[in-house]
């Protein structure tokens, strides 16, 4: 339990860089450029997702897992984050007329731990050692 806790010690660590990329461009792109909210936050996620890969890989999991699996994993994992966040973000923006920086708390909230359990549990997990046939074990 206690190196669970510090994995996630270390992720909210490597969260915390990845948001500020994230909320760094969506408050640029809605307060600067006067981008719709939702399209703003789901640009913030991508590049968060970018600076999130690479500490993750290193800090979080410190994964052995290759490149050429690890990123299309990541991608799929994120790209379920990335929808979690459009559906949080329209739902509160959209639908109930929240402030988008309220919604955006709420939407990574949730993904957060999405992505964190996702990453864990897929992307980066040790690969399965393949078992050897009885022959070669000598059990019968």
């Amino acid at each position: 339990m206690a190196a669970l806790a510090r994995q996630f010690a270390a992720y909210i660590g490597v969260s915390l860089a990845a948001l500020g990329v994230h909320y760094g461009l969506l408050a640029t792109l809605v307060e600067v450029g006067r981008a719709d909210p939702v399209r703003a936050a789901l640009a913030g996620y991508l590049a968060g997702a970018v600076v999130s890969y690479g500490l993750n890989r290193r800090l979080t999991y410190a994964s052995a897992r290759p490149h050429a699996e690890a990123t299309w994993r990541f991608g799929i994992v994120a790209a379920i984050g990335f929808g979690l966040t459009w559906l949080i973000m329209a739902g509160l923006t959209r639908g109930l007329g929240l402030p988008y920086l309220a919604a955006q708390v709420m939407a990574t909230g949730v993904v957060v731990f999405w992505n964190f359990l996702g990453h864990r549990m897929w992307t980066f997990a040790a690969r399965p050692v393949p078992a050897l046939p009885e022959e070669a074990s000598g059990l019968r």
